[in-house]
């Protein structure tokens, strides 16, 4: 059933894929990436944290209902973006700025989910991370629901649980491994670790994979019963810069998430943590920045809607 799954979410984003281009707007609004960039740009010369913010802003886009912005709705208590899952996703106001940019400009044309695409992609390049063009052509969702944000990914999963998560959605472990390394670039609350640091399962106490060189730190940043929205980085030493960094801090017991931890818990998983750090091999083995791209991109075609589907927003936090 589960191989059943996987061939048929690989056909339906083939097909996505497919009616999905580089440069797709380059004749309806032939400025529309170079506008979303500009505000990328001045959002993070503002707050060099909003480039993790718009990474993490994708990714749960599209882990729910697909990339079609159904997080970017606000309609109330039951809107998608209040679920618990989605705790901690900002950039929506870069996005809203964008889209009424764009408005003025070629009205009705630019989808509320390529902005956010695009917004993504740019956070990595202006965060030192690859340049690369990303395809467009998504249309808005009609539908935001709180109730379809329960399998978010969560902090606290299993390596199991993740995995299935990612399976479900047509990812594979590789992608787990690589969306992960996102994690190069931003910072998390003291909300998210209380459990790893204080009331670990089983047993409590903290998590052993904590490496106890870094147990004192995390547990000075965020005392028990401390202040739960003090910020951390989550690749400790180069929090600003998106390279490998992370991935090595994992494989060595320095990963500051629990969820990042658990790469280390899978034989697979580790093997491939394993391959960018390869000593024989540095300069023809796998590299971190071409395969993350690559992942981000698959990602980015995760239940597209297209052509006669979904909408164009005329304002990306309201449906039409």
């Amino acid at each position: 059933m589960a191989i059943l799954l996987v061939v048929m979410l690989t056909f339906l984003i083939g097909i996505s894929e497919g009616q999905l281009r580089i440069g797709f707007y380059a004749e309806t609004c032939p400025d529309a990436e170079s506008i979303v960039r500009a505000v990328v740009e001045d959002a993070i010369l503002s707050d060099a944290n909003i480039a993790a913010v718009l990474l993490r802003l994708h990714f749960h886009d599209c882990f729910v209902e697909g990339c079609d912005g159904s997080i970017l709705i606000e309609n109330g208590a039951n809107a998608e973006r209040h679920a618990f899952g989605h705790q901690g996703v900002g950039g929506f106001e870069v996005i809203g700025k964008a889209k009424a940019e764009l408005e003025v400009v070629c009205g009705g044309v630019v989808s509320c989910a390529d902005i956010v695409a695009l917004a993504g992609r740019d956070a990595i390049a202006l965060a030192n991370g690859p340049a690369f063009q990303v395809p467009t052509g998504r249309r808005d969702g009609r539908v935001s629901n709180i109730s379809l944000a329960v399998d978010m990914p969560d902090v606290s999963d299993t390596i199991q649980q993740l995995k299935a998560k990612f399976l479900q959605k047509g990812l594979t472990e590789k992608d787990l491994v690589l969306l992960t390394g996102a994690h190069t670039v931003g910072s998390t609350a003291c909300f998210f670790m209380t459990k790893r640091l204080y009331n670990f399962f089983p047993g409590g106490g903290s998590d052993p994979a904590i490496n106890p060189a870094l147990l004192p730190e995390l547990q000075a940043r965020c005392p028990e019963g401390g202040d739960v929205n003090v910020r951390l980085a989550t690749d400790r030493g180069s929090e600003q810069t998106f390279d490998d960094h992370i991935l090595q801090n994992i494989r060595e017991g320095f990963a500051v998430l629990e969820s990042d931890a658990r790469l280390n818990d899978d034989e697979t998983t580790k093997s491939i943590l394993d391959s960018y750090f390869d000593f024989l091999d540095p300069l023809f083995g796998p590299s971190f920045e071409a395969d993350f791209v690559d992942s981000f991109l698959k990602m980015g075609q995760i239940g597209v809607k297209t052509a006669f589907q979904g909408e164009i927003r005329r304002a990306c936090a309201a449906f039409n």
